[in-house]
């Protein structure tokens, strides 16, 4: 699986890959006194390494960022790493991305355009992550923070509460993984009349989130500032940053938002929605951007 940037039209050859990304197992289920043997099937994590190419009088290649995943669309997962951390800020700026290594299967190089250097300095953090946390390794929430260039995109969007109910229901119908594991996360990008548009899952949140924009970066979508991003868990800081880095400006989750997320909506202008169920929601920052009432108003 291969990207090249030769003009506007380049973009990747990618797919939903589900191979690898479900396991099965034989597993004992109890149920009162009764023990039956049976299959189930679980969410594939396997660590990705990613190692970035870059020309600086000769050719080097830099190792950036181990994380557990779950195989599958690994090159927009390492093109939406690239963009959220700050890296690239172009989808021309990638030359090539090749997620075929043989025997390392789980290693993906990125290779940059010869006249592009990364921030080396920025590349020099510990980029170790898991599949429970993006941030991990990264010397304190303050840098992260200073090196999150927010796209000050403006907005019109306007978002109907009754578009807003049904978003939970249309995720967890293309939620394959999900529906055949039960552990796996998920996150979806919608148009402002709910139609879904793109959505990617992955054992790590952060993973997914950046699959999702690896996707529609890929799709040159970006910025996404006429969109809606739903979480199927919980808003975490990282995940509004990467939100914002791509210009979304009405983010919702199923679950429940962090102290720090809603802080850094606010700061952001961004609208931030939690414990999206069935017919209810809470409003954390930005209200305005969410239509009420029959009318709309």
């Amino acid at each position: 699986m291969f990207i090249t940037g030769s003009g506007k039209t380049a973009c990747i050859d990618v797919h939903l890959v589900y191979m690898q990304s479900v396991v099965s197992v034989t597993i004992s289920k109890v149920n009162g006194q009764d023990v039956v043997s049976c299959t189930d099937e679980l969410a594939n994590e396997e660590p990705l390494e990613l190692r970035l190419q870059y020309h600086d009088g000769i050719w080097k290649t830099k190792s950036i960022s181990i994380t557990m995943r779950t195989p599958g669309n690994d090159a927009e997962l390492a093109l939406g790493f690239l963009y959220t951390e700050g890296i690239i800020t172009d989808l021309e700026q990638i030359a090539h991305i090749d997620t075929e290594q043989g025997k390392q299967k789980n290693v993906t190089i990125i290779r940059l355009q010869q006249q592009v250097l990364p921030d080396i300095a920025r590349l020099e953090r510990n980029f170790y992550t898991s599949s429970s946390c993006g941030v991990c390794g990264k010397t304190s929430i303050e840098s992260v923070m200073t090196q999150c260039p927010v796209l000050d995109v403006k907005d019109s969007i306007r978002v109907h509460a009754t578009t807003i109910y049904k978003l939970p229901d249309l995720l967890q119908q293309q939620q394959n993984m999900f529906r055949q594991t039960g552990g796996i996360h998920g996150c979806a990008l919608f148009g402002i009349n709910g139609q879904m548009l793109l959505m990617r899952e992955d054992v790590g949140r952060h993973n997914a989130m950046d699959k999702l924009i690896g996707a529609a970066m890929n799709q040159h979508m970006l910025p996404l500032q006429q969109h809606i991003l739903l979480l199927s868990g919980r808003a975490s800081f990282e995940l509004m940053q990467k939100a914002a880095m791509a210009g979304i400006k009405v983010v919702a989750a199923v679950g429940a938002p962090s102290a720090l997320a809603v802080k850094m909506a606010e700061e952001w202008g961004m609208t931030l929605i939690g414990f999206l169920r069935k017919e209810r929601f809470n409003i954390y920052t930005s209200m305005h951007r969410v239509m009420m009432g029959q009318d709309g108003a």
